[in-house]
């Protein structure tokens, strides 16, 4: 892997925000930590709007002002790219394509 595709977060709570987030949900740092023990949440989030052009939209609730992450209405997932170490949804993006 070249360097400059490096991440600092674990491939699978990387493939995880990418499902998670397909499917619809939105995602807290609790939850990450809860379902796959990951504290890179927000780091993720960012590379994923940045880089692969992702929108992310992010909510920010309670008083601890506590950040919610969700994917925009209306987006087209099938036209999403996927960091390498979600490439295996993409059988699940054409299916929604075809759907």
């Amino acid at each position: 892997m070249a360097n400059s595709e490096r991440w600092y977060s674990d491939p699978t709570q990387i493939y995880w925000t990418c499902k998670a987030l397909i499917g619809g949900r939105i995602l807290s740092t609790k939850t990450e930590i809860r379902e796959v023990k990951g504290w890179r949440l927000a780091a993720i989030t960012e590379k994923l709007r940045k880089q692969y052009g992702w929108p992310i939209l992010t909510d920010y609730r309670g008083p601890k002002n506590v950040a919610h992450y969700r994917l925009a209405p209306g987006t087209d997932i099938a036209r999403l790219r996927l960091p390498p170490s979600a490439k295996s949804l993409c059988d699940r993006l054409d299916g929604a394509a075809h759907e």
